[in-house]
């Protein structure tokens, strides 16, 4: 006996028992779904995540451009397609080619540099762009060149009430235009910026 008093019996551990391979095999398939949660988290914040780019724009149509690899749809603008026709004065005119021509005049040659946190069904990023102090979304909205297309509005009614641009005469909304033309290329690549000369001269001689 010890002078404290009974010694208390000693605990005993036993071994743990090893696990079984079904064990191992749902701690696996465990991880593995926690892993693959994760990425797909990850790949959500950075889908979600605000990019911005900038450099010298290649203009493809009144509402997209290509800054290097990058393309971008302008954020809140809808700009006749490229092959797109209107009417003015009972004539047919090439609405689409005058949007992209006013696009590049807009931008004048200078850098431009876009932000956005979304991508349209074609991987291109839905962006703001600038072009110096000019707001190129909003301008071409202005210019009458695009419809609002979920921003805008106050844009398009004064261009629409100063029959500018395209409110000169009529024409398709632009989804409705590629909605009746599937099969017609949406975009338009061109290798280089057109220059301003040939933006004023393409914008003014049908007018």
């Amino acid at each position: 006996m010890s002078r404290f008093g009974p010694r208390g019996s000693r605990r005993r551990y036993a071994a743990g028992q090893p696990r079984s391979p079904v064990r191992k095999l749902a701690d696996y398939g465990l991880a593995i779904l926690l892993l693959g949660l994760l990425i797909l988290v990850a790949a959500r914040l950075d889908r979600f995540a605000t990019r911005s780019e900038q450099g010298t724009a290649i203009v493809n149509d009144g509402d997209s451009i290509t800054l290097g690899t990058k393309r971008i749809r302008m954020r809140g603008i809808d700009a006749p397609e490229y092959l797109q026709t209107c009417q003015r004065n009972g004539a047919d005119y090439a609405c689409g080619k005058l949007a992209r021509q006013s696009l590049v005049k807009l931008i004048a040659s200078r850098p431009v540099s876009c932000s956005g946190w979304q991508r349209d069904r074609y991987g291109r990023l839905l962006g703001e762009c600038k072009a110096g102090d000019t707001d190129l979304n909003r301008a071409q909205v202005q210019a009458g060149w695009a419809v609002a297309y979920g921003d805008f509005e106050t844009e398009e009614a004064a261009a629409r009430a100063a029959k500018v641009g395209i409110w000169a005469g009529s024409f398709d909304e632009p989804q409705d235009w590629r909605d009746s033309h599937r099969d017609a290329p949406i975009e338009r690549k061109h290798g280089t910026l057109a220059s301003i000369g040939d933006a004023a001269r393409e914008l003014f001689r049908f007018w």
